[in-house]
């Protein structure tokens, strides 16, 4: 025989009911629906709930599930990364080259300065800009202080980075993409 207290228990919530029903609360405080004060006080009476009711009435105004625009979001977010690298590479293609030399050849400076090997006569580019150099296993390009700087595929270039064709590269405010002599 069944004793008369186990006929009137109710189930307790799970473990994972409880961290669905903390995540429903974690996302509706990022999203501004919660105050500070009535997440601490919803998440108390969510970690205390003895039943499903209780737990369920701790939630009781709040929407009942996120999947659908979290992943509305994420669907937006991948959208609009990729229009961006999609704008970045058509942008990229429409750069002029500029043709690496054929290995073996001195190094290339570039700037304003006169007697530059490659003269770019933009106001962002300094004197003595960069100077791109020869070695065994290809070709690395040097920033020589400049005061705007030398970039790589949008990276700053501090001291030297090894370069290839298709790179994008930036002095001061002038944009090139490197391309095999």
């Amino acid at each position: 025989m069944t004793p008369p207290e186990f006929l009137t228990r109710v189930a307790r919530p799970s473990e994972a009911e409880r961290e669905r029903a903390l995540g429903t609360l974690r996302d509706n405080l990022g999203s501004g629906r919660l105050s500070q004060d009535t997440f601490m006080g919803r998440i108390e009476l969510v970690l205390t709930a003895r039943s499903r009711a209780e737990l369920d009435a701790a939630l009781f105004d709040l929407p009942a599930d996120r999947r659908v625009s979290r992943l509305l979001l994420r669907t937006v977010g991948q959208l609009s990364a990729f229009t961006a690298r999609l704008r970045n590479t058509w942008r990229t293609e429409q750069l002029p080259g500029l043709i690496l030399p054929a290995p073996g050849t001195r190094p290339v400076r570039i700037g304003r300065l006169q007697g530059s090997d490659l003269r770019l006569g933009d106001s962002s580019v300094s004197r003595t800009h960069a100077e791109l150099r020869h070695d065994t296993d290809g070709w690395i390009l040097h920033d020589l202080g400049s005061s705007n700087g030398t970039h790589v595929n949008g990276l700053r270039v501090i001291g030297a980075v090894r370069v290839h064709p298709g790179d994008q590269v930036t002095f001061g405010i002038l944009n090139f993409r490197l391309a095999a002599g």
